[in-house]
């Protein structure tokens, strides 16, 4: 099964978000990641999966299933053309011998400290899946405390959009 990043312009009303993640389940597909927040315009909110779906038939039966609901104004899906960013907020292991070490690496990958206590570090770093894989491969070594990551948020490149209010 492969990861297929779907961006989907729904009514911003509640039990939209239920009635979505129930359709992926009743068809078996795992849902990897799920973000949902408001858009430019008060009345829509965008809800960003990325499933695994087995193969481009099962993917295109979501997708009619998706523009069957009431509430559901577009659904696109992103492929390699989106800009695609998750965040990551995590408390590393730290003293006064290898805080400069921990913030040294997380400058390398953009990152900022966003809180120090005497005993640990929180950096919050955003990018790529890959990126912040990398960067947790980095700090492993220190010792992770806590870690939480949001789900994907996907916007597609250039003239790619889902309102009516393109970019000019």
């Amino acid at each position: 099964m492969t990861n297929h990043t779907l961006s989907i312009l729904v009514a911003n009303r509640p039990g939209v978000l239920t009635r979505i993640a129930a359709l992926f389940s009743r068809r078996g597909f795992n849902i990897r990641s799920l973000a949902v927040g408001p858009t430019e315009r008060e009345e829509w909110s965008r809800v960003t999966v990325v499933a695994q779906v087995g193969d481009d038939g099962a993917l295109e039966q979501i997708v009619k299933q998706l523009n069957k609901l009431i509430e559901v104004r577009k659904v696109l899906e992103l492929g390699s053309s989106a800009v695609v960013r998750e965040m990551m907020l995590v408390k590393v292991r730290a003293d006064v011998s290898t805080r400069s070490q921990i913030i040294d690496v997380v400058s390398l990958f953009r990152g900022k400290a966003v809180d120090v206590s005497a005993e640990s570090i929180t950096i919050e770093a955003t990018g790529s899946d890959e990126k912040l894989a990398a960067l947790l491969e980095m700090l492993s070594p220190h010792g992770i405390v806590e870690l939480v990551q949001s789900g994907q948020v996907a916007l597609g490149r250039g003239a790619k959009s889902m309102s009516e209010n393109k970019a000019k």
